[in-house]
């Protein structure tokens, strides 16, 4: 049967983990970005090519773009955005003309994906990244002091995140705020309480409703460019997938993402299926999610979570968490055998461990962890093909 793709996520020359220690995971594509060009620029082939050369030189292939980072100004429809989805649509051609022909990308505002705890000890002494909606209360209601914050929340969440405030050493504090404003590896921006309250503020007249909107004429602006150009478009779900900060959220459900691929019905015009972000729902049923939008995943994040309550979870090795693993990598082996080029995936995340637990890493992106995963991930894609091959036979 035909093999899924193994790719792995690179943060460029800076990152601690190297391509050469990459191709020795046995990862054969690379994801990456560029970021040091600014959100809002084109990418020139000029940059494009000298990035993948520098992936080529190390006997890899930059197999997809995570992510072109999408302007605030777009997500605001702020006077003048429309030179931002030109300059979008340009990278994306620019691209193309360098053989690079799959772009993850993302819609969520203000932040990237989001996290109060970078080193959550998980109980075989790893670390692992945390959500917990009790110290984002925390945040939210008594640090940053968002007017009406504590509408978003439950009177015992509200009262609970005031007792860990008391608890907490200045030092946590602190910390808790880093996480969320100091930004994570792919984000573009770094925040304090005061710009961060005024990026918050840029959306208080903006609800799903309306966001949505600006979500649908952007793939409607940019969808038929990358069709044209023969690239696929796949958009990364919500992180986590639910409303925070009071932000407005729309790619954090099945129904959200039938509502991204209805705006242009396309190949090109996809989804990237992030089980990790997704699983973070309990309405979200990974398996049908998978099986009824295959067609239109472009690029898929294999990684698990465990819930421990309704918007609180922790990120458990790969194989260990509330997401049946092996039946969505089932239903990308059928898809995938129903495709001229091979669906690309990557171990999404992994704990901080062994000899890494001594080392400055990337939060998430560790080696050592996301060696594991991909190896249990490979190890699955593998049972399940030669289960599948013999009753074929």
């Amino acid at each position: 049967m035909k093999k899924l793709k193994q790719t792995w996520r690179w943060f460029g020359p800076d990152d601690t983990v190297t391509l050469e220690h990459i191709k020795q995971t046995g990862a054969a594509g690379i994801v990456t970005s560029l970021h040091h060009i600014p959100t809002g620029s084109v990418w020139t082939v000029e940059e494009i090519q000298k990035r993948k050369q520098e992936i080529e030189n190390a006997g890899l292939r930059w197999s997809v773009v995570e992510s072109i980072p999408v302007h605030e100004d777009i997500k605001l429809q702020n006077p003048g955005y429309k030179r931002y989805i030109n300059a979008w649509q340009e990278t994306v051609l620019n691209l193309a003309k360098c053989g690079i022909t799959t772009v993850c990308y993302n819609f969520m505002p203000v932040l990237d994906w989001t996290r109060t705890d970078l080193d959550y000890e998980d109980q075989d002494g790893s670390r692992a990244l945390r959500f917990d909606i009790v110290q984002l209360a925390a945040f939210d209601v008594f640090l940053l002091k968002r007017h009406r914050a504590e509408e978003s929340y439950q009177a015992d969440q509200v009262k609970a995140a005031e007792k860990f405030l008391q608890q907490a050493t200045g030092t946590e504090i602190e910390k808790l705020k880093r996480n969320i404003l100091a930004g994570l590896p792919g984000s573009t921006e770094t925040y304090n309480l005061e710009t961060f309250r005024e990026s918050l503020d840029a959306y208080k007249d903006i609800d799903e409703k309306k966001y949505r909107k600006h979500l649908r004429e952007f793939i409607a602006c940019v969808a038929p460019a990358a069709e044209e150009a023969g690239v696929r478009l796949a958009i990364h779900p919500d992180d986590p997938p639910f409303t925070i900060l009071g932000l407005p959220r729309v790619v954090s459900t099945e129904a959200d993402l039938n509502h991204v691929v209805d705006v242009y019905d396309s190949p090109f015009n996809g989804i990237c299926l992030c089980t990790g972000s997704l699983g973070a729902r309990e309405d979200n049923d990974l398996q049908l999610i998978t099986k009824r939008l295959a067609r239109r995943i472009n690029f898929v994040h294999l990684r698990n979570v465990k819930k421990y309550d309704s918007h609180s979870f922790f990120e458990a090795h790969h194989l260990e968490g509330d997401v049946n693993m092996p039946l969505v990598i089932k239903e990308l082996i059928l898809e995938n055998q129903l495709r001229t080029e091979p669906i690309p995936f990557r171990p999404d995340h992994g704990h901080q461990m062994l000899d890494d637990l001594n080392k400055k890493t990337n939060p998430g992106y560790s080696a050592i962890g996301r060696l594991r995963g991909l190896a249990e991930l490979r190890g699955v894609e593998l049972g399940i093909s030669s289960i599948m091959n013999i009753q074929a036979s």
